[in-house]
């Protein structure tokens, strides 16, 4: 790898790992860190680029991202762990989950979608405008250049079928927010597409994980009972 992500830890036992979403760092967690550290090893991360991970020269791809996870984990001799993402980060998850089955015990997946139409038009409009704007600014001014990349991830990517999610036997967890920003329509495909999975759907927005941590907690403790 060509950076260390930084990271912070909380409690002890099996290891559990928490990945943001665009633009965020490991403090989104906040509200789940103590609760989930009085049972498992809680390992959150700031994934390349965001919080006090540097950029580094890889690409900066959502296949970029579940590399440095696997290289992350194989430098702290971690070869099984349960790995819980919020939207970039459900997706870096379950790109990880499809390449690298072996290291996932359960699969948490919270407002995760498979490609960019996932994203509900009226989120994603804006999306799509600000990155073609930075597209020509961000040529001069280096700001721009990494607010572009962080769009990019989010109006170029990802690219996964759902075909391809029959593949994955993990124990799957599938939460969205009731008034998510992913469509409902899609968060019940990877669910659907998910053999075994389960869905669940909370009161709340994309945010529920920090905005109705009360009614998301019960819910991931539960599905990572043995």
């Amino acid at each position: 790898m060509d950076i260390q992500l930084s990271y912070t830890v909380a409690g002890q036992g099996f290891p559990l790992v928490l990945l943001h979403g665009n633009g965020e760092d490991y403090t989104y967690f906040k509200y789940q860190m103590g609760p989930f550290s009085e049972r498992y090893q809680v390992i959150a991360l700031d994934t390349r680029g965001h919080g006090q991970s540097p950029r580094g020269a890889a690409p900066f791809t959502l296949e970029q991202f579940a590399e440095d996870l696997k290289e992350f984990l194989d430098s702290r001799e971690i070869s099984r762990c349960h790995l819980l993402g919020f939207s970039d980060g459900a997706n870096i998850a379950l790109l990880f989950a499809l390449k690298y089955p072996e290291y996932v015990e359960k699969l948490i997946l919270n407002g995760a979608d498979l490609y960019p139409s996932g994203v509900k038009l009226s989120i994603q409009i804006p999306i799509v405008l600000g990155w073609g704007l930075l597209q020509i600014i961000r040529r001069f001014d280096k700001k721009a250049r990494l607010k572009w990349e962080l769009l990019d991830l989010m109006t170029t990517q990802p690219h996964i079928k759902p075909a391809g999610l029959s593949a994955l036997t993990i124990p799957t967890l599938v939460v969205a927010g009731e008034r998510d920003m992913i469509r409902d329509s899609h968060t019940r495909l990877i669910a659907k597409s998910i053999s075994g999975s389960q869905l669940v759907i909370l009161p709340g927005d994309h945010f529920v994980a920090r905005r109705n941590w009360q009614a998301f907690n019960p819910v991931v403790l539960k599905f990572l009972q043995p």
